[in-house]
């Protein structure tokens, strides 16, 4: 089984980065899309950044275009997230995801995730 673990979420300001960071221990992940998610309270969880095996294709939620970085070290079994100008909705817990079957932006399609890192705006 894999299993991940986040880290790297904080409190932030306005236009604040925080760069977050999956780490993967048992089965390597280097063989699957792996997507960030987050999870407001009350709120589905959404999307919010996806990435290929390979690296070569990535994808991103509306809201965090020009402002996230999703990159993967498949040698490391590590995914980032590299997260700028980060605004007050951004606050959320964020969560590593393997990609199993379906739809690739719909959380219920990965089947490994990590147990989540708070990322908190600070006003």
């Amino acid at each position: 089984q894999v299993q991940l673990g986040e880290s790297g979420g904080g409190w932030v300001q306005a236009g604040g980065s925080l760069r977050l960071s999956c780490a993967a221990s048992g089965r390597t992940f280097s063989s699957k899309t792996m997507g960030w998610f987050r999870q407001a309270p009350g709120k589905e969880r959404e999307i919010v950044a996806r990435i290929s095996v390979s690296g070569a294709v990535t994808y991103y939620a509306d809201s965090v275009k020009g402002r996230f970085t999703i990159s993967r070290d498949n040698n490391k079994n590590t995914v980032n997230l590299q997260m700028n100008s980060l605004k007050p909705e951004d606050t959320a817990v964020y969560y590593c995801a393997s990609y199993s079957s379906g739809n690739l932006n719909y959380w219920r399609s990965y089947n490994y995730w990590g147990q989540g890192t708070q990322v908190t705006f600070s006003s």
